[in-house]
């Protein structure tokens, strides 16, 4: 039986909008696209979420990949308050979740930056019973370590928890260590299948 909710953050209880975030400061076009290029899309932007990489270390990761760009990259990095913006129904998702008597976390590839600087967008964290975010362990999903963690420090038993994330890949590796997965591709179906799991599991 499902006891516990283990919720992704980005893409899906927020949008992860980088795009827009390009274009809020003021980069459209092939410059926008170079500046994604050479963050966003970078696998240096994982040590961003990862929390091991002081500001300047990252910085100076980004500009190496397209040093062009230095000016525009530094002022896309000042500001991160714009990079994820919350999806309507996630608070009451979750309030939902809880009402039925759920237990509800998150395991989130997620930076301490965007953390406080987008707080006004992680609304439903309050609602929560907790949860990790990567940068706070220095661990990122799929690592199985990172999922260790959260069974460990809230008394999660994996075969009574159902975990939802919208990349294939930490998906896998939840259900690898016993866990019930859900790929989300959209908020509506995400819904729809946990509602199901759920029923099916509670044998309803």
């Amino acid at each position: 039986m499902i006891r516990t909710i283990v919720f992704d953050i980005g893409n899906v209880l927020v949008d992860y909008c980088w795009r827009d975030h390009i274009r809020g400061m003021g980069y459209e076009g092939e410059t926008a696209e170079r500046i994604g290029r050479a963050m966003m899309q970078s696998p240096v932007w994982n040590e961003l979420d990862r929390g091991v990489w002081t500001d300047e270390e990252l910085l100076a990761g980004f500009i190496a990949n397209d040093p062009g760009m230095e000016e525009q990259i530094r002022r896309v990095f000042s500001d991160l308050s714009t990079l994820v913006r919350e999806r309507s129904g996630s608070s009451s998702w979750v309030r939902s979740l809880k009402a039925e008597g759920y237990r509800v976390y998150y395991l989130s590839n997620f930076s301490g930056r965007v953390k406080r600087e987008a707080a006004d967008q992680l609304s439903f964290l309050n609602e929560m019973d907790g949860g990790i975010m990567s940068y706070a362990v220095r661990m990122i999903k799929p690592d199985p370590g990172i999922y260790r963690k959260l069974f460990d420090r809230y008394g999660i038993a994996a075969e009574e928890s159902v975990f939802l994330d919208d990349s294939p890949a930490n998906v896998e590796t939840a259900e690898k260590l016993r866990m019930h997965g859900i790929l989300v591709e959209s908020q509506e179906q995400a819904k729809k299948e946990l509602e199901e799991l759920l029923r099916r599991e509670a044998g309803t």
